[in-house]
């Protein structure tokens, strides 16, 4: 249970994280790129955008990877009950079976007629 939770959250982490960097990034070239258009800068506006374009596709196949990981995971209990429909197939009865009511026995006289 334990891991199957830890998974659960790194994928959460990875979503809000992949969140946050698509929503950086502008589709013309600009977005967080085009903030940096200083000299003194360590990171040129090409490789700003190469690394939120790696981060983009690293953090897509964590999330890929990790829900792998989560569907192994899954606490599964012990199955000791049978199935509600199989119990309630053997529980059903007979729709062609006559029923058996109980009728009353004729009282009889004494003759023999």
């Amino acid at each position: 249970m334990g891991v199957y939770i830890l998974v659960t959250v790194l994928i959460i982490v990875a979503c809000v994280l992949q969140v946050m960097i698509v929503l950086v990034q502008n589709s013309k070239g600009g977005g967080l790129a085009a903030n940096f258009t200083s000299a003194g800068q360590s990171m040129g506006v090409r490789k700003t955008a190469d690394f939120l374009e790696k981060a983009t596709w690293t953090l897509a196949v964590a999330i890929l990877i990790l829900s792998l990981a989560a569907t192994a995971t899954i606490p599964r209990g012990k199955v000791e009950q049978e199935s509600v429909i199989s119990t309630a197939i053997e529980r059903q009865q007979d729709p062609n079976a006559i029923p058996t009511l109980p009728t009353p026995v004729p009282e009889s006289d004494g003759d023999n007629n």
